[in-house]
């Protein structure tokens, strides 16, 4: 897709390169960004050339995915069984793979977005990034459950970036599952389910792809079927498009729901 309007184009180098000039947008891979017309866009700042790891061990035993770490390597890292899992949900080429960005997948917030599903399922906490002029920094952290508020929508202000996804050690260290449901071999995800069961029991459930947001189901001990059934009955913005119907997504939802319990508590 050619956008006509882009009149400049900047690889950003330093943090002060990340103050964003009015129509300017942030690139990570462009997949997103050059497959359709982008009205008012004029202007492109490429992140690549910030030269950030693409992985990076946090303290006590936490892992740092960069924005700009694409799906191929992510796939590759072999840090995480859901990594590759969650890369194989998301309907794309190999091409796409090794353009696409995490932080352009989840900040686009789309239900469907599978880099979404995998952070919001293991607590990933979102890095925003908004810089001065004179390359100084402000930091925000939201977890990704709270940053993607809608379907397409998210809690991005104007000006910041998506610096890093933040994993918690103990969330890595969880048992953990993912099952995704389409309507086609290589169709679109109608449904994603991701499960753990941490160290102390506790249980967590997420729904996304088939809802407007990631839904968290949390539970202090292993449920039982009945108990999970009624909290996802309790979710309340299941939606119908050309990937599946709402009633299709939430009665697969439960299903998949209660195969993944099954497999994080064994």
């Amino acid at each position: 897709m050619d956008l006509v309007d882009v009149q400049t184009l900047r690889v950003a180098r330093t943090t002060a390169d990340l103050v964003l000039a009015p129509g300017e947008r942030a690139m990570g891979g462009g997949t997103w960004l050059f497959s359709e017309p982008q009205p008012g866009t004029t202007g492109v700042v490429d992140l690549m050339g910030l030269g950030w790891p693409d992985l990076e061990d946090l303290p006590e035993g936490g892992l740092r995915i960069a924005a700009t770490c694409t799906l191929a390597a992510l796939a590759a890292s072999g840090r995480h069984p859901l990594f590759l899992s969650a890369c194989e949900s998301l309907l794309a080429s190999f091409k796409v793979w090794n353009a696409a960005t995490v932080g352009g997948n989840v900040c686009l917030g789309l239900p469907a977005g599978a880099l979404v599903s995998l952070a919001a399922g293991l607590d990933g906490v979102a890095v925003l990034w908004t810089a001065d002029a004179a390359g100084g920094l402000t930091e925000r952290r939201l977890p990704v459950l709270d940053f993607v508020t809608g379907a397409a929508q998210t809690a991005l202000r104007p000006g910041e970036v998506l610096r890093a996804i933040d994993f918690p050690a103990a969330a890595l260290r969880a048992r953990s599952a993912l099952r995704k449901l389409a309507l086609s071999p290589l169709g679109r995800s109608g449904v994603v389910v991701v499960g753990r069961q941490d160290e102390d029991g506790a249980v967590a459930i997420t729904v996304s792809a088939a809802t407007l947001r990631p839904r968290r189901l949390a539970f202090a001990a292993p449920p039982s079927e009945e108990e999970l059934a009624a909290a996802v009955a309790g979710i309340d913005d299941w939606f119908g498009d050309a990937h599946g119907a709402a009633d299709w997504r939430r009665a697969q939802g439960l299903r998949l729901a209660i195969e993944v319990l099954g497999e994080v508590t064994g």
